[in-house]
């Protein structure tokens, strides 16, 4: 039991006294273009039975390069890195980052994306009747959610009554259109500038 006890406060001890390093890096994934002098801060949270505590480890601004650096030694705790949003951002990945691995080097790549405005008109210009049928799929270049349909029938269409906050970037566009039981696919590709205003209308 005395043995048990020596290698578990042995283990504690060495771990306490490893030296971890974090690189941080903050870009707009849409450009490339790093962020400078956003605030970083990174800390060790404890939690108890009775209390939660935060210990500040390091704290400061990203450098001209975008990024920061910090070398430290942690506990058996998570370690939290986080990165201030930038004004007019409509996107982050990252920003609240956990750091739980055993490893001493860890690199933390802050993506923030400012936003553009769209506002998306669809028309049935040439409607055959209540079979026609149009499917949507839109992706956007920075975010990763995926690929999301809407789904049109008959002469049906939308017409967008507001400008939506959407991440600047690229937007791929593919439209599926069914007439007379034939169908046919048409793509298009718009990139927006931040901060731009655009109506996107697809007539089909």
């Amino acid at each position: 039991m005395k043995m048990l006890f020596f290698l578990v406060l042995v283990g504690m001890i060495a771990s306490c006294g490893k030296k971890h390093t974090v690189h941080i890096k903050a870009v707009n994934p849409a450009t490339g273009q790093v962020y400078v002098g956003l605030k970083y801060r990174i800390s060790q949270e404890k939690t108890t039975l009775w209390d939660e505590k935060t210990k500040v480890i390091a704290n400061g601004e990203l450098n001209e390069n975008g990024e920061a650096n910090a070398t430290f030694r942690r506990g058996n705790h998570p370690i939290r890195v986080q990165v201030e949003w930038p004004s007019n951002s409509c996107y982050s990945k990252n920003d609240v980052y956990y750091i739980k691995g055993d490893g001493p080097n860890h690199e933390v790549l802050v993506e923030f994306t400012p936003c553009a405005y769209l506002k998306q008109n669809i028309t049935n210009i040439n409607c055959q009747g209540s079979s026609d049928h149009m499917i949507l799929y839109t992706k956007n270049q920075v975010n990763s959610l995926g690929v999301t349909g809407w789904e049109f029938h008959g002469c049906n269409g939308y017409v967008g009554d507001h400008f939506s906050n959407v991440p600047m970037g690229k937007y791929y566009f593919e439209w599926h259109v069914t007439r007379n039981g034939i169908t046919n696919v048409f793509y298009d590709t718009i990139n927006l500038s931040s901060g731009e205003y655009k109506v996107y209308d697809i007539n089909y």
